[in-house]
């Protein structure tokens, strides 16, 4: 699959929109036209924050904002973050084989902390990895505690400010007010849920209380399964396995808001967040001879537990008259934990013969911070100004560590020694950073609101403190530490012309960047065995992007459709472990560096058609579709960007009636031929092309019972998801390890009332 199809269907999708814009007064028949798709079809019509940080139509927003609700993820039986992205082409969730599982959300080929992340405009934790036993992901977020998830697309940093390089996403939980509707003052709703991609049970109770100035909201979660899985049929023990490594899971959620609200022009909402995810894991891949060593692995255990709470008060209050039409304030506090356990035992060669390796990894972040927002609307004549600007103060201190011991059974002796490292030790020292910024964006609408025009500006001041303590310092004698400020300025420009009341421009300008991470200023690591160390850079530049977009939408009352082109360079990128030379006692000297530069660009479509606005016949059918064609350069190595996915398309035909609906879906990706290039006597796996289709449907089997299946990878397709497979060697005898799951069954069962 090449680019042209993605221009056949841009064209196709556009002249549809024309026809059905024309035929618009034609009778959709006894269900409605909007009734397909769950209102899909009033996309532009919906609500979003993001974007611009005050609520705005999507039609009026200058960005490619993707927006999921509620009804949607449970018409998908999303329950992690692939379910809830899997149509969603430019954006991909990347995991990895055996136990770590799902990893980061990439935007447009860029993922990792270089996406933001948050969480009621709270960042999640940052993602760290060292070395094979060690991983803190970014996946802390039970998604049945959510109402919504926008996503903007490309560089958000004039309002986010560091980590917002490739975009956005933005989880919005649960309100009280989203249940207590109608003068409803309660509500109750409880969840049962089937996965059979890692044979998950999932249960789920949301609770909502209300009176006159009181409101509450009660969501718990819990979920067990076992491994994900995938297409692999070679069992056993050792290297040649390609099954998953059998593994047992549990989680378990919490997300409590208690809302006041003195009168109708203000409210108070303190918020309690919390996760708590286990991992249990037989590493049988891991066993057997390995060949490094010669030793003999009888048994190879792993437990990774991953922690997260979060406490908030927000206070939103409408003005009359003043500087500030409203203002709006949230402090909070939030704490995340990793811990992973592995242990090894392991038969050696005489005269050792056997002995037992445990490690610890430790990643710790706190996180305290304020933001403020103001915002005020000034009329002049046919001129518009919607001014938002604020404050935005966090501090986060991260702590890493990693401890072991080896013991030997048949002496009794244990060490913290184990080649090459000397336990405990941190990787990097105990860090402090505070980030200050202010922001300011107005959204000037001109020509009878035809026209928008959104500058938009933030001034962040990043600030780096590390603390040296006994542990970094036994392992790294004589290194200093390395503090660091740097100041960032992130101008936007977006642009929302409408044509007319279908058709619309947008686009803009607008500059991202990634403050230099704390792990590497300060990489501490010196092995004297192996002749090498690693040095702090104070000199690092932050890493920055400029994004240039230019779209076209037409939203009309039967159809919509949205066709965008952008291209984003990336500058500064930091490298670790870049070699820089020789020092003085003739170790090798490893570095940060910034060394990259890189260039992404693209064209993605979105669209969507009422059938029944061309027959009444077709009443209640609906299709829709999305696709997404991109192309990445890393220019510092002359080498494509393997992190940008290959073209990608989603299709879906739907039926709704007023109690039940049914929806088939397909997922199709060319082939991922953009390779870099490998060492001579090799070849990259370049994972082919595909086509799968899944089927969903839905049943209301009363006023309180809704019943949502649905059964995916009808053909059982065996495909790989290119976010999933790593720079593996063509002739590699493992490649199905990275398959993606075949044919599987979810169904939920909703009962509220």
């Amino acid at each position: 699959m090449r680019a042209h199809p993605l221009s056949l269907a841009l064209l196709a999708a556009l002249a549809v929109s024309f026809q059905v814009h024309a035929q618009s007064s034609t009778p959709s028949g006894p269900s409605g036209v909007d009734a397909g798709v769950d209102g899909d079809i009033k996309v532009f019509d919906r609500v979003v924050v993001t974007a611009t940080r005050s609520e705005r139509a999507l039609i009026d927003v200058p960005n490619t904002v993707d927006e999921i609700d509620r009804k949607r993820m449970d018409e998908l039986l999303v329950d992690n973050l692939k379910d809830l992205f899997r149509y969603e082409p430019g954006i991909s969730v990347g995991s990895s084989f055996g136990r770590f599982g799902i990893g980061d959300i990439r935007i447009r080929g860029l993922g990792g902390n270089r996406v933001r992340i948050q969480t009621d405009g709270i960042a999640v934790p940052d993602a760290f990895t060292i070395g094979s036993f060690s991983n803190a992901n970014r996946n802390f977020v039970d998604l049945d505690t959510l109402k919504r998830v926008e996503v903007v697309r490309g560089p958000t940093s004039s309002l986010y400010g560091s980590d917002a390089l490739g975009g956005t996403v933005s989880f919005v939980t649960k309100d009280p007010s989203d249940y207590l509707v109608a003068d409803k003052d309660a509500y109750f709703g409880f969840k049962l849920g089937y996965d059979g991609e890692w044979s998950g049970f999932s249960t789920g109770l949301t609770t909502a209380f209300g009176g006159q100035h009181w409101s509450g909201l009660l969501a718990l979660g819990h979920r067990q399964g076992h491994e994900a899985r995938n297409q692999g049929e070679v069992g056993g023990v050792g290297a040649a396995r390609t099954r998953p490594n059998p593994q047992d899971r549990d989680g378990r959620s919490l997300l409590g808001k208690l809302v006041f609200s003195p009168s109708a022009s203000q409210r108070f909402t303190l918020t309690v967040d919390a996760s708590d995810d286990h991992a249990d894991t037989d590493m049988l891949t891991s066993m057997g001879v390995q060949p490094m060593t010669g030793a003999n692995n009888t048994h190879v255990g792993a437990q990774d537990q991953q922690r997260r709470s979060r406490i908030s008060l927000e206070h939103r209050i409408d003005l009359e008259g003043g500087f500030a039409d409203s203002i709006d304030w949230q402090a909070y506090v939030q704490r995340s934990t990793t811990t992973q356990y592995t242990i090894e035992l392991r038969n050696l060669p005489p005269p050792t013969l056997q002995d037992v390796r445990e490690r610890w990894f430790h990643f710790d972040q706190r996180v305290r911070g304020v933001q403020v927002n103001f915002r005020k609307t000034l009329e002049s004549g046919s001129v518009t100004h919607d001014l938002a600007w604020g404050l935005d103060v966090v501090r986060t201190d991260t702590e890493q560590r990693r401890d072991g011991l080896r013991s030997f059974p048949l002496t009794g002796a244990s060490t913290p020694n184990m080649q090459p490292d000397n336990y405990p030790v941190r990787d990097f020292p105990l860090s402090t950073t505070t980030n200050t910024a202010a922001y300011l964006q107005d959204e000037i609408t001109l020509a009878d609101g035809k026209f928008r025009l959104v500058p938009a500006l933030r001034i962040d001041r990043y600030q780096l403190t590390p603390h040296m303590d006994a542990i970094f310092a036994g392992d790294n004698p004589g290194v200093v530490l390395s503090g660091l400020g740097k100041t960032s300025v992130s101008p936007k420009l977006g642009m929302v012309w409408h044509i007319d009341d279908d058709w619309s421009l947008f686009g803009g300008y607008a500059r991202g960047f990634r403050s230099p991470p704390y792990a590497d200023v300060n990489i501490g690591f010196t092995n004297v065995m192996f002749g090498y160390t690693a040095i702090s850079n104070p000199n690092l530049k932050p890493e920055t992007s400029n994004g240039f977009e230019l779209g076209l939408r037409y939203s009309g009352p039967n159809a919509y459709a949205s066709l965008s082109a952008y291209d984003n360079r990336y500058r500064d990128f930091i490298e670790s472990f870049v070699f820089v030379g020789f020092n003085q006692q003739g170790l090798m000297v490893y570095q940060s560096q910034n060394v990259a530069d890189a260039r992404i660009h693209g064209v993605e479509l979105k669209a969507g058609l009422e059938l029944g606005a061309l027959s009444p016949a077709l009443a209640g059918w609906s299709v829709r579709g999305a696709a997404a064609w991109s192309r990445g350069e890393d220019h510092a190595a002359g080498e494509p960007l393997e992190s940008v996915d290959p073209f990608t398309a989603t299709f879906g035909l739907a039926y709704d009636a007023d109690d039940w609906g049914v929806e088939l879906s397909g997922r199709f990706a060319g082939r991922r031929d953009r390779m870099p290039t490998p060492s001579a006597g090799t070849s990259y796996f370049v994972s082919p092309g595909y086509g799968v289709f899944d089927l969903y449907a839905h049943w209301k089997l009363g006023k309180h019972v809704t019943l949502n299946a649905g059964l995916r990878n009808l053909g059982d397709r065996r495909y790989w998801s290119a976010g999933d497979v790593p720079l593996a060697n063509s002739t590699s005898a493992v490649l199905d390890r990275y398959t993606a799951p075949g044919r599987s069954l979810a169904v939920s069962l909703q009962v509220a009332w």
